[in-house]
């Protein structure tokens, strides 16, 4: 079969093009954007890439249209494709259709930490000889890919599961098709505001994804979330387990270990390199899941000793005696306070600048400007980098006076990470994008200078 994949260049579309290569399939795709890494990636797979919508591509006359979520009606290849009733799909559709239904789904859900958690779990079942295939938003460290089909024909699947929608045809959450035995809620917060109006609507999405889940299914969730608290009341017909509680999975700060318990037993220490408490929550929700699956807890502990952390999650891209430069995905306050947090905690003497690209949909409307303000407060220092945004980033300036820069030019803020940098031990760029090339013009002025 001829695929071709509107959108092919996001995370999601070009794991499916993976995948279905894999199945022997004819992939092509298209997009509006087409630059490293993903046209590298896609290249590699002898993906042929046309960029734009031109609807022309219509002569290549595949068999179906795989539609990313960035599709929307009045593309003009897309127009052509309705006005000539070709056959489409969306990617989740496909995924489920032609990969999961047969498959004992894991699935990761939550606003922050589903791509680590996923990780986490598919290099313990890895680890463990389970042989998962998988779907990650991100490429897992253990690993040269985001997606990968078992090589063994293993009943197990390991996906993250995104609650943003599916396509402009279908607005149910993507995780709705996957259709988990093995369910992670790690947390539930007020995000994608192009798609969500409240927390109350993307609390309805969940509980369709719960609606899902079968009576030998598992539900694993965070105890210390009220959402999801007010979430499970609505009704949950599988079995129920919790992480970040005393009376299921926990840890324990002990002599400065991380020691893991299910409920007062003492199941081993978590050794590793990972910053911040929020991973060890990670790590709690994904030896609870894999326990599901059979891995014994001591084992799943064991494996993660090994685990390396996907790209662009806390991920160490320059170091010298002097300075340590980060790249994190981090981009809502949440996520922004977990990152403030681990570095003080690890570097406690130490002073770090956080610089800021606040570029998804809910941080330039402004939605979380309040949260944002707050968790601002608590970083040493501060620069944003402001293009694009819809309300006054000024506002989230405070009496601690440590937003150094708010600039809407990426020139600027090199200039003054230059110009400042003997202040700073560690420089955090935090953005869900590209920072429009920041990271690495810095990374690069800091590698040349060390020459």
């Amino acid at each position: 079969m001829h695929i071709h994949v509107l959108g092919i260049c996001g995370t999601f579309m070009a794991g499916i093009a993976s995948i279905a290569k894999e199945l022997g399939h004819k992939v092509t795709g298209c997009d509006q954007n087409v630059y490293p890494p993903m046209s590298i990636f896609l290249d590699s797979l002898e993906v042929e890439v046309t960029e734009g919508y031109k609807k022309d591509q219509i002569s290549k006359k595949p068999d179906l249209f795989i539609i990313g979520n960035v599709i929307s009606r009045g593309n003009e290849l897309m127009e052509e494709i309705l006005d000539q009733n070709l056959a489409y799909q969306s990617g989740p559709e496909w995924l489920y259709s032609n990969v999961l239904r047969n498959k004992w789904v894991i699935a990761v859900s939550g606003t922050h930490g589903k791509t680590t958690t996923s990780s986490m779990i598919n290099w313990i079942l890895s680890d463990q000889n389970y042989d998962p295939g998988f779907l990650i938003g991100g490429i897992p460290g253990n690993f040269k890919t985001s997606s990968q089909l078992s090589k063994s024909d293993s009943p197990f699947f390991v996906i993250e599961a995104d609650e943003y929608d599916t396509a402009f045809f279908d607005k149910r959450s993507k995780f709705v098709h996957y259709h988990p035995k093995t369910l992670v809620i790690n947390n539930i917060e007020f995000d994608h505001a192009d798609i969500f109006e409240n927390i109350d609507q993307i609390k309805k999405h969940f509980h369709q994804l719960i609606r899902t889940i079968p009576s030998i299914g598992k539900v694993i969730a965070n105890k210390q979330d009220k959402n999801i608290e007010t979430l499970l009341t609505q009704g949950v017909w599988s079995e129920l387990d919790f992480f970040n509680t005393i009376e299921s999975w926990h840890h324990k700060k002990e002599d400065n270990k991380n020691h893991i318990y299910k409920q007062d037993k003492l199941l081993g220490e978590l050794k590793w390199d990972l910053m911040g408490e929020y991973n060890v929550h990670n790590a709690l929700a994904a030896i609870a899941a894999v326990s599901h699956v059979g891995v014994s807890p001591n084992d799943a502990i064991n494996s993660l000793k090994s685990f390396k952390n996907t790209t662009r999650r806390m991920q160490l891209i320059f170091q010298s005696e002097e300075i340590r430069i980060y790249d994190d995905f981090a981009h809502h306050p949440t996520a922004i306070k977990s990152v403030i947090e681990a570095f003080k905690q690890k570097y406690p003497e130490e002073k770090s600048l956080i610089v800021l690209d606040p570029r998804s949909n809910t941080m330039k409307r402004g939605d979380l400007k309040e949260d944002l303000k707050r968790t601002l407060e608590m970083a040493d220092a501060v620069t944003i980098f402001s293009k694009n945004l819809m309300w006054d980033i000024t506002s989230v300036k405070t009496d601690k006076n440590n937003i150094s820069l708010i600039s809407d030019q990426v020139e600027n803020i090199f200039e003054f990470i230059k110009n400042n940098q003997s202040k700073f031990n560690n420089i955090i760029m935090l953005s869900n994008g590209s920072f429009d090339g920041l990271t690495k013009k810095i990374t690069d002025y800091f590698e040349n200078e060390k020459k």
